[in-house]
């Protein structure tokens, strides 16, 4: 039987359901990504676009469908990616990885411009608003917008940082480099999970399930890497103690009075 050289442990391995589970792991936790992107955005997207064509909610920012192609597209080239990897594909998966040069800035530099200017269309929707249906936006406004915007950053702040250092170790280590292209993106995953209707949700009291969905999607990936390895791969400390640095203050500002009064300040919409 064929043996393998295993770059992550050193070792020569005997080539057979093992090493084929290896190959196609990546690839079945980006095809989870992708069905959770599809299984939260396009019913929720469907609604919305509803309510705008029934008049009853503002059309999109020309922001929002940019980000959408983008996250699209970043989805796909990760699919891609990982199956091109586990069929051998080496020189293919080179070329195509350089969009990944050219999308994870442009959704990093979107996805900050489009935080407040989501935010700020809603304010504008209450300032115009009947006063009855002010009076009833204003609060959750006030109160779950401006909470979901310590998730978002968090989602721009790892996303930009994590696949950032996957890029640097593309040539260096690619163990680092494939464990983290998958865990950078995970970051972004709770943007679609939080959107899926038959999710159990701790939204909007708490954010904890924005943590949870996306360990559930990676603990596979995980459990397997434990397997092989018999050890946790830094790429998984890194994306943890990250994970964990960022997750601590959310849930200290989550709901109080000092978070939503510094957003709406930064806003520039303390009025509102």
């Amino acid at each position: 039987m064929a043996t393998l050289a295993d770059s992550d442990t050193g070792t020569v391995r005997k080539t057979g359901l093992a090493d084929l589970i290896d190959r196609w792991i990546y690839v079945f936790t980006a095809a989870l990504f992708l069905g959770a992107v599809l299984a939260g955005f396009v019913p929720a997207s469907i609604g919305k676009i509803e309510a705008v064509r029934a008049g009853m909610r503002a059309p999109f920012p020309v922001l929002l469908h940019v980000h959408a192609v983008l996250m699209g597209s970043w989805i796909l080239m990760l699919l891609t990616q990982t199956v091109l990897m586990a069929t051998g594909r080496r020189t293919g998966h080179t070329q195509l990885g350089i969009t990944a040069f050219i999308i994870a800035p442009a959704l990093v530099t979107v996805g900050f411009f489009l935080v407040p200017t989501m935010a700020l269309q809603f304010a504008d929707g209450i300032r115009h608003a009947p006063p009855a249906v002010a009076a009833e936006l204003r609060p959750v406004f006030q109160g779950f917008v401006v909470d979901i915007m310590l998730v978002q950053i968090r989602v721009g702040l790892l996303f930009a940082a994590l696949i950032a250092l996957a890029l640097w170790a593309r040539r260096r280590d690619a163990g680092l480099h494939k464990r983290l292209m998958i865990l950078g993106t995970a970051t972004a995953i709770p943007a679609a999970t939080d959107r899926i209707p038959w999710l159990p949700t701790t939204l909007p009291d708490s954010p904890l399930t924005t943590d949870l969905w996306p360990l559930a999607l990676l603990a596979p990936m995980f459990l397997w890497d434990l397997y092989r390895l018999r050890r946790i791969h830094k790429a998984w400390v890194i994306y943890l103690l990250s994970c964990l640095a960022l997750a601590v203050p959310i849930h200290l500002l989550w709901d109080t009075p000092l978070w939503r009064e510094t957003a709406l300040r930064i806003l520039g919409v303390s009025g509102v």
